[in-house]
């Protein structure tokens, strides 16, 4: 048999005088947007956790795997920026610079910018070609040893193996 309003409200008059609940829940209403509170969850410690503390029961959205990473490929491809931030890449070159000539060499932006175009582009090609290794392979992953693979079939030298 169902509960009616007053046997409800007659429990929970009830359970507040007895001190299971506080008089602030009583006597909040429900509004029609609400949605009921789920039981609670026993932490791993073993006490009850409120469900304040759980999060608020809604699910962020998430695209299927492999979704975004289309959509930055198609992205990228249609895009003409490089790939590398600037900074970082100029800061990289001067002191793999340094490291070799132990001077502090002047570099013109120019020749920076073409050394990192230089760059990316036989990063995207290797990758290219990695990504091909992969796929003969009957992989959608590429591992280390296909980009070997790759650099092995280009005639480069494999840092690996000197």
């Amino acid at each position: 048999m169902a509960r009616t309003k007053a046997q409800v409200s007659k429990a929970k008059s009830l359970q507040a005088a007895t001190g299971l609940i506080s008089a602030k829940t009583m006597n909040s209403k429900r509004r029609s947007g609400d949605r009921l509170s789920l039981p609670s969850k026993r932490s791993s410690s073993g006490g009850i956790v409120p469900p304040e503390a759980r999060g608020s029961g809604v699910k962020k959205h998430r695209y299927r795997p492999g979704t975004v990473a289309l959509r930055e490929i198609r992205y990228f491809q249609k895009s003409a920026q490089l790939l590398l931030r600037k900074s970082p890449f100029h800061r990289l070159v001067r002191e793999i610079a340094q490291n070799l000539w132990l001077t502090d060499l002047m570099w013109q932006s120019s020749a920076l910018e073409a050394l990192q175009e230089a760059a990316e582009n036989y990063l995207v090609g290797l990758f290219e070609d990695t990504n091909v290794v992969a796929i003969n392979a009957r992989r959608v992953t590429i591992f280390p040893r296909d980009m070997q693979v790759a650099r092995r079939i280009r005639g480069q030298q494999d840092p690996g193996n000197r």
